[in-house]
């Protein structure tokens, strides 16, 4: 083989690693897109403002999600005074607040999430949106019908 040749084939081996190196890690995004594992900006219901930075993770094949920046000046050393169950006197910052969800079809339910500010604790369920880059999260009492929704979006 000549030295031309060889230049051509090591040009073409590099382009296909790199090509191939692309592709990997755009398969890597579309993954982590389909999974609610991640980090979120959560948005008030009510007043539109964000809130916080939470941090969805997954453990036993089930999720939770833990505040882990108060976006609110002010609410960084804030307790969870009004919580019922063990966070109760907890710190804010921390704090697990959705526990034991699971994936049902496209929709991720089974668990609870807690509300910070007022302790109540709701039936939860939630389902990714825009091509993973939201989450639709709602908390509801009994039926669905019956609850709130926020839109978080992925950071």
């Amino acid at each position: 083989m000549t030295t031309c040749m060889r230049l051509h084939v090591a040009a073409f081996a590099l382009a296909a690693m790199v090509l191939g190196g692309r592709v990997a890690a755009a398969d890597a995004t579309a993954d982590q897109l389909r999974s609610p594992v991640g980090v979120w900006k959560t948005i008030d219901d009510k007043t539109g403002k964000d809130r916080a930075l939470v941090r969805i993770y997954e453990q036993d094949q089930k999720f939770f999600a833990r505040i882990e920046h108060v976006l609110t000046p002010g609410d960084e050393a804030r307790i969870c005074n009004k919580c019922r169950d063990e966070r109760r006197d907890q710190p804010v910052l921390g704090l697990v607040f959705m526990r034991g969800m699971s994936r049902q079809d496209d929709e991720y339910r089974g668990g609870d999430i807690l509300d910070p500010e007022t302790g109540s604790v709701y039936r939860c369920k939630f389902q990714l949106a825009d091509d993973g880059r939201t989450l639709n999260v709602r908390g509801f009492i009994g039926f669905s019908l019956f609850g709130r929704s926020q839109r978080w979006l992925r950071q």
